[in-house]
């Protein structure tokens, strides 16, 4: 006998499951009465799946209904898939439930040890069973990670372009750094245009800091030497306070290796700290429970600025 192609349109979840129940109790009836359908129903589509199959699946006994070695075979594969489908639904909502689910955050390097974790504290108190999943990359990384649909939310400095959500969070100043050694080390402020005969420190092409750094020296027409490079704020403070050139960075950062932090007599001379999301795509209900919890916590911040775009 020739099979029916079947597809899975034509054999629905529905079917399978009812299938099961029919090979669990060996009568239809019962079944029927097990399922809350009427018994002509549940005929109906066992008759329907025998069709769309091509094959009997049960044989009619006088105290009901067995398994034919083709149902047999359909009952294994049927109570397989009904399982795994039953485990998908329940593994989703664990992961959409606004209460027990999962937030995915990427945020830069910078903000490990300070705005990071005291906003995780705080949600952790207000939503203790929801997860956070934790991306610590440069900002091109976020970008390329969003693109792909790999995160959620991002804290950020630089605004994406496209699609994109934005709520500040923090505005940081920026300083030079100079080793302990440095002539300047008496003074309280430099010009930026003072640092063209000076070697600097900073951070590759492409990462946020090193746009407003390039934007800095650029207003004030210095094109300093380039010394090092690093991707991480903390290690070109390090480097300063070792004395191998001077770095602007977030003043929180000055001085934590022995350098001294000056202010820079520029206006732009600030880095803005916000969170941002995708506006093309709805946030699942645990990331949107995130974003409105931040929102919460930073009111009476703008909900929209204007930090630089890559």
């Amino acid at each position: 006998m020739r099979m029916a192609r079947a597809t899975l349109s034509d054999v629905q979840l529905r079917d399978l499951d009812w299938l099961v129940s029919i090979g669990d109790h060996q009568h239809v009836s019962a079944a029927a009465d097990a399922l809350g359908v009427s018994q002509p129903t549940l005929s109906r589509a066992l008759a329907r799946c025998e069709a769309e199959l091509g094959a009997r699946l049960f044989d009619r006994v006088p105290d009901g209904v067995r398994p034919t070695p083709a149902g047999s075979l359909v009952l294994d594969g049927a109570r397989d898939l009904t399982t795994r489908y039953a485990r998908l639904v329940g593994s989703l909502a664990r992961v959409v439930d606004p209460d027990t689910g999962l937030v995915r955050l990427a945020f830069l390097d910078s903000m490990a040890t300070s705005l990071v974790p005291s906003l995780l504290r705080a949600f952790h108190a207000h939503a203790p069973q929801v997860r956070v999943e934790l991306r610590q990359e440069p900002g091109h990384d976020i970008v390329r990670d969003f693109e792909q649909g790999g995160v959620d939310l991002a804290i950020v400095s630089d605004l994406p372009p496209g699609p994109y959500g934005w709520h500040l969070l923090q505005e940081e100043r920026l300083v030079l750094v100079v080793p302990a050694t440095h002539r300047w080390c008496g003074r309280t402020a430099v010009d930026v245009a003072e640092l063209g005969g000076e070697e600097l420190i900073t951070t590759p092409p492409g990462f946020g800091s090193r746009r407003l750094v390039d934007g800095l020296l650029r207003e004030a027409g210095v094109a300093p030497t380039i010394s090092f490079e690093s991707q991480d704020l903390a290690t070109i403070e390090g480097l300063v306070a070792a004395g191998l050139g001077v770095g602007i960075v977030p003043e929180a950062f000055a001085g934590q290796s022995g350098t001294v932090g000056l202010r820079l007599d520029a206006a732009g001379a600030r880095r803005l700290i916000g969170l941002t999301w995708r506006t093309d795509r709805e946030l699942a209900p645990p990331a949107e429970r995130f974003r409105a919890f931040v929102l919460r916590q930073a009111a009476g911040t703008p909900t929209r600025a204007t930090p630089t775009r890559p």
